[in-house]
């Protein structure tokens, strides 16, 4: 197969290949013209660089999870690690969409008086927001999950009075 329908098959830009075959990722094995030619295994190549990259490997990891003649060699220990990694992620991006939710219906009448806000505030400060590592996870609080559901929240914060100095309760 020549570049182009490599190209045409995989999705992958023609500029990507060659930067691929750049880095050792992929092998042409000639050239029809000034065209690089690739065996049909290129294909299932790609699906799985496709894979790591999709995973949040690096084009370098990936490398290293080719032997020599080509065929995969990936590293279980690093596999795990990864998925690891991707936990941490997910639980920092689920304490931020809990609070930014919680930010959202929070009966205060500023998100500074918000206990829950002031916490994100905090580990923000703190850097454990930004950090993807499970480490940094873990530094950061989570937010506290609601004892009623966010509509029973707004309707509260609707038909409340507002006590004698002007402010609202804060939850």
């Amino acid at each position: 197969m020549d570049i182009a329908e490599v190209a045409q098959r995989s999705g992958v830009p023609a500029s990507t290949l060659r930067f691929y075959e750049e880095k050792g990722l992929i092998a042409s094995v000639g050239r029809r013209g000034l065209r690089r030619v690739f065996e049909p295994a290129v294909l299932d190549r790609l699906a799985l660089i496709a894979l790591g990259q999709a995973a949040g490997f690096s084009l370098d990891e990936i490398a290293l999870m080719f032997a020599s003649d080509g065929r995969p060699r990936i590293d279980r220990a690093r596999l795990a690690a990864k998925a690891d990694e991707l936990d941490g992620t997910i639980r920092r991006l689920t304490a931020m969409r809990d609070g930014l939710r919680h930010a959202a219906v929070c009966p205060a009448p500023s998100h500074l008086e918000c206990p829950t806000f002031r916490r994100m505030l905090r580990a923000a400060a703190a850097g454990a927001l930004g950090r993807s590592t499970a480490a940094g996870a873990a530094r950061a609080r989570p937010v506290a999950k609601r004892s009623r559901p966010a509509k029973a929240i707004t309707e509260k914060a609707r038909t409340a009075k507002a006590p004698a100095s002007g402010r609202r309760n804060a939850r």
